[in-house]
């Protein structure tokens, strides 16, 4: 990257070129190619839609049911409302570029863009592996369960998994503003990420690069290593069930959340741990969709629809708006 920052300063025939100058940059998008911005644009809003309704559900579901209102649904309601915000940062922005035919994003609106982006997806990060350790107090030490998990504990979790990734995320956006940009302003991705800002800079990225990694990779493999962690013991527990049918309900539970947590893991460290010469546009844009819209997207229907607390909680909330319809 420096070597390329280099030529690209001198080929503008000057040293240095200061952000300031910098007052928007394009979105390139998903495709170049003005035939597939409809279908891009149909199925962004579906999916869009599917996931703000499915985790808005999920946590109006949990609020109006007094029986959900424990550790497990206290964080996975928080989930819901971190996956609505994680999709938010992202894809209205692209629709709008898509109807309009606008690729512009202003500066300062990129840099915000990029500190929601990393601050609600490294949120999904610690939630993820705060729920995987919920599970694992419930399973494999029900008897200190209500004493390990009381709501003082709950709370305090969740709120240092804010005050951790708002930290590590103003790191990253503080270290941003130190960077000018010469190399064009064109970003080859749908939002503003931090990797594809970084090959536009002609500064030195060395420390955001190392920040990048060191921070990420802290963010990342911490969660996923308690996840792991957590389920091998619950694994480990659950075997030891006598019920058939027991064992056979909890690993298709546990298949299923750990396939939904190895999808988004795996696109993100392949996209923010890797080296910068790994990394290819249209590679990262495509691992970039499943953990910024599939995964939040799916969310609901993993974590919940298949639990049967869940499907009733779903059912009253129904009865309840088609009662008040019957009654109007």
């Amino acid at each position: 990257i420096n070597g390329f920052s280099i030529r690209c300063c001198t080929a503008f025939g000057m040293d240095r070129i200061n952000h300031s100058s910098v007052t928007e940059f394009l979105l390139l998008g998903l495709s170049e190619r003005p035939e597939q911005q409809p279908l891009l644009f149909g199925i962004f809003v579906g999916m869009y839609l599917v996931t703000i309704m499915g985790n808005l559900l999920i946590i109006l579901a949990i609020g109006s049911d007094p029986h959900l209102h424990t550790p497990m649904y206290f964080f996975l309601a928080n989930l819901s409302f971190v996956d609505a915000c994680f999709s938010s940062t992202t894809v209205p922005k692209m629709l709008v570029n898509i109807l309009t035919r606008s690729q512009t994003i202003p500066y300062e609106g990129c840099l915000a863009q990029m500190h929601f982006f990393m601050m609600f997806g490294a949120l999904d990060d610690f939630l993820l592996g705060v729920m995987a350790y919920d599970r694992y107090m419930a399973i494999c030490r029900p008897l200190h369960y209500s004493t390990l998990m009381s709501p003082l504990v709950c709370v305090l979790l969740l709120a240092a998994c804010w005050v951790l990734t708002n930290l590590a995320t103003l790191l990253h956006t503080l270290l941003m503003t130190r960077l000018s940009f010469c190399a064009g302003n064109s970003i080859h991705h749908f939002f503003c990420d931090v990797v594809p800002l970084l090959q536009l800079s002609c500064s030195d990225t060395s420390t955001n690069q190392v920040a990048l990694f060191t921070v990420g990779s802290m963010i990342l493999t911490g969660p996923l290593s308690l996840i792991i962690l957590s389920y091998a013991y619950i694994i480990s527990t659950i075997i030891r069930v006598p019920s058939a049918s027991g064992r056979q309900k909890a690993f298709s539970t546990c298949g299923s959340h750990l396939t939904v947590v190895f999808l988004f893991y795996g696109t993100a460290i392949g996209v923010y741990l890797f080296p910068p010469s790994s990394h290819s546009g249209g590679k990262d844009r495509v691992a970039a969709v499943f953990y910024t819209v599939v995964t939040p997207m799916l969310n609901p229907f993993i974590y919940s629809l298949r639990n049967n607390d869940m499907k009733t909680a779903l059912s009253k909330l129904f009865g309840i708006h088609t009662f008040s319809s019957q009654g109007l």
